[in-house]
């Protein structure tokens, strides 16, 4: 991949014209591929598998999905159908659960491990379960969750609810580990080397933890909530979302950002919805919420610009695994591959 640095006021260079404009016709919430495909999960229940021939499953038919996760060979839906359902590869899907209430979040781990949060409820299936056989390990969270997300080695899950993070082993009797913090916790990553732990507060900041000691890192300073984050390659970085530029926080160092400032990069008009690190290199796909897309290299802020404004919010933005091909889709339906 090549990009060219913008020195001056020349119009910033775009690769929009490569782009293959699809038509999903509702909601994109989120997006992914199994395998080398494309899929874009809908918000009325279906996925749309937008390879060379493209075709839906209706995941959740009569049902609106309201969270997904994708680890490259299965993406994981919930609905307010109570019901959460994989789908693999081969455009299969299946249900892994059903209840009654709203499943709220989802999360795909290490060895087919899988959560989801109902209620106060944390259901995870830990990957030694057979079809038919058992049932998944719960507990039961201070308040609703917010987020899930798996540790990047070993069956441990991060659950932020108010009032902090929960570190729960399923497979363990020993109650789990809080990471305090006051206030309402919703989405939560995990830093690739495992450190830290990190969430998106209710309010307009970040709240940090490193996992050996519990020490806080409270990164603050936006002017919207941050609702979406993403490591950068090397995993030293992790970009948000929420402001009218890409912020970056380093996490190098053995204190993470703490004293230290974020990096800022491609100041917009509208705030960044979405933002996806490109897998292998320090680069980073920010979606806009005027509709704008653009590409920005980390090492000197060189911008590619994928699509112009216009339109409604960017609502999900994917890498393929080796990075050759971005995916995108919008709050009104429109949606785009893009192959580098």
């Amino acid at each position: 991949m090549s990009m060219t640095a913008n020195p001056g006021t020349p119009p910033t260079p775009s690769v929009a014209d490569r782009v293959r404009i699809l038509t999903p016709g509702d909601t994109v919430t989120a997006c992914g591929f199994l395998g080398e495909t494309p899929v874009l999960v809908l918000a009325e229940g279906g996925i749309l598998f937008a390879g060379t021939d493209e075709r839906r499953v209706a995941a959740h038919p009569g049902g609106v999905i309201l969270c997904a996760a994708c680890d490259g060979s299965r993406l994981l839906t919930g609905g307010d159908d109570g019901r959460v359902v994989e789908t693999t590869v081969e455009g299969t899907a299946h249900e892994v659960f059903s209840g009654k209430a709203w499943i709220d979040t989802v999360a795909l781990g290490p060895a087919g491990a899988r959560a989801w949060s109902a209620g106060k409820t944390v259901h995870a299936d830990t990957g030694k379960i057979e079809p038919g056989k058992g049932a998944p390990k719960t507990f039961a969270a201070p308040s609703t969750p917010g987020g899930l997300a798996f540790a990047p080695k070993g069956v441990r899950l991060a659950v932020a609810h108010y009032g902090g993070v929960s570190l729960w082993f399923p497979n363990a009797a020993a109650k789990p580990e809080l990471l305090e913090w006051k206030g309402s916790h919703l989405p939560v990553t995990w830093s690739p080397d495992g450190r830290f732990v990190v969430t998106a507060m209710h309010e307009p900041q970040l709240h940090g933890w490193r996992v050996a000691d519990g020490a806080n890192m409270r990164m603050s300073g936006y002017p919207g909530r941050v609702r979406s984050m993403s490591w950068t390659a090397t995993g030293n970085g992790l970009a948000t979302g929420g402001a009218t530029a890409l912020i970056i926080w380093p996490f190098a160092a053995k204190d993470g950002p703490m004293g230290k400032q974020p990096a800022m990069f491609a100041p917009g008009a509208t705030r960044i919805a979405v933002v996806a690190c490109h897998p292998t290199t320090e680069i980073a796909a920010i979606g806009f919420e005027d509709g704008l897309i653009l590409l920005v290299r980390l090492s000197d802020g060189a911008e590619i610009l994928v699509r112009p404004p216009g339109g409604g919010p960017v609502s999900a933005l994917a890498w393929a695994e080796k990075g050759s091909t971005l995916l995108y889709g919008t709050e009104d339906g429109a949606a785009g591959i893009l192959t580098l």
